[in-house]
């Protein structure tokens, strides 16, 4: 076993102890290493769904621009270095390794901090030592209390708020809006995507409060889909009548919008001259995993990380206007702390064919004890443990016009992906 593969797994190891909110913890672990994220220019990314293609899309077209730029995301699929990437590429494993050796020289072993707050103050430190001209933070969870929210953005970004992790976040609606908006900091810009209401209350009295200038998708900047499946942006003061997007799924023409959005506040503040050509060539080459990606044709395999109601909503929407096929074949690996019913209720009755399998997770539900709550949405549900085979009896059902699927959790998502023949990279 390589040592940095030892590392990985201490990190591991550090999930026993749970989640804690809270920034001391990682405060702490910064100040000993010289409080580098007051060395970085930050762009923060908070929301239910659409962090990560919000946060790939800006990395994307910062990087069209010339700019060196780093994108720290959670949780990783397939490779722990996945988290960490410069300029669309993973930082090597031989970096990670030095600052895991560093930081770990301040962590108390009688007070252990959590595997975020490691890995967040981990990526931190990496950033400060590239020479960045930005970095891209997404947070973990919530907002307020999460290890992200040591940093001092120029820009912040809230995608979304819907019900989600409520034994953290809270109850409601406008609870978790709290939460998330608790990323707000005095005269710092933010632009979101919120449309309830109760939320829209909570982040205009946050921003309000705070000095901040709020964005809001739809009042502020709009995006409308074209005939053709391009879309157009009518920002700030930037009017793009068709554009384009690798990611499918009209939900990413409003993550996409956001961005856009951001770099015309960036662009009013003098944080960055904004370049359309910059913009048309990225978003066409933006890439993020399981989000509709494709992973065989004939028939047409698609993997989508949708792992909630919301996220269930989106894919729903994608299914019914972005693709064409005959039959829908769904499998789908849930974890037990999920809104299944709203996840049910929105993918089921799409399909021909379900299929429940077991995720090698631990927070995964079983899929005999999901089976009963399917069948109010559809009666041909089966349930197959073994992933794999469970996607293999998909595809032998599906005839080659079909549509097989894959869906329920981004953890399964990365265990599916490694079947597929993803793996870890060789020691660089």
């Amino acid at each position: 076993m390589t040592d940095y593969q030892k590392a990985v797994d201490y990190l591991y190891s550090l999930q026993k102890f749970g989640i804690k909110f809270g920034l001391n913890q990682t405060e702490n672990l910064l100040a000993q290493l010289g409080h580098p994220q007051r060395r970085l220019r930050c762009i923060h990314v908070a929301g239910t769904n659409g962090k990560g293609s919000t946060a790939a899309m800006l990395a994307a077209m910062l990087k069209a621009h010339g700019l060196k730029v780093g994108l720290y995301t959670s949780p990783h699929l397939v490779r722990f270095t996945e988290r960490f990437m410069i300029d669309g590429r993973e930082v090597g494993e031989h970096r990670i390794l030095d600052i895991f050796d560093r930081i770990t020289k301040f962590m108390d072993p009688a007070e252990p901090p959590t595997f975020f707050e490691v890995v967040t103050a981990m990526a931190l430190a990496c950033f400060a030592e590239e020479d960045l001209d930005w970095s891209i933070i997404e947070v973990g969870m919530g907002g307020r209390l999460d290890a992200t929210n040591v940093i001092r953005p120029e820009l912040s970004i809230i995608t979304n708020v819907a019900l989600e992790h409520q034994e953290y976040l809270g109850y409601t609606i406008a609870a978790i809006a709290r939460e998330k908006a608790g990323i707000i900091k005095n005269g710092v810009p933010v632009v979101t995507g919120a449309r309830q209401p109760a939320v829209q209350s909570v982040l205009k009295t946050t921003c309000a409060a705070r000095k901040a200038d709020l964005y809001r998708l739809g009042k502020h900047f709009k995006v409308r889909r074209n005939s053709d499946g391009s879309f157009q942006y009518h920002g700030l003061g930037l009017h793009l009548p068709h554009l384009e997007l690798s990611l499918r799924g009209e939900h990413q023409h409003g993550n996409a919008a956001l961005a856009l959005c951001g770099l015309e506040v960036l662009q009013q503040r003098g944080a960055l001259k904004l370049k359309q050509t910059a913009v048309t060539t990225a978003l066409p080459r933006t890439t993020w995993p399981a989000r509709l990606e494709t992973l065989e044709r004939n028939p047409m395999v698609l993997l989508d990380g949708a792992h909630n109601a919301h996220g269930a909503e989106a894919l729903r929407i994608a299914l019914k206007q972005d693709l064409t096929y005959d039959k829908l074949h769904l499998v789908l690996g849930i974890m037990s702390d999920k809104d299944i019913r709203g996840m049910f209720r929105r993918l089921l009755p799409l399909a021909e064919t379900v299929i429940l399998t077991h995720p090698a997770y631990p927070r995964a539900a079983d899929p005999e004890t999901l089976r009963p709550l399917a069948r109010p949405y559809h009666t041909r549900v089966y349930v197959i443990q073994d992933p794999a085979a469970a996607i293999a009896q998909a595809k032998s059902l599906a005839e080659p016009n079909d549509l097989v699927c894959i869906a329920g959790s981004l953890y399964f998502a990365g265990e599916v992906k490694r079947l597929y023949g993803e793996a870890e990279p060789a020691s660089n």
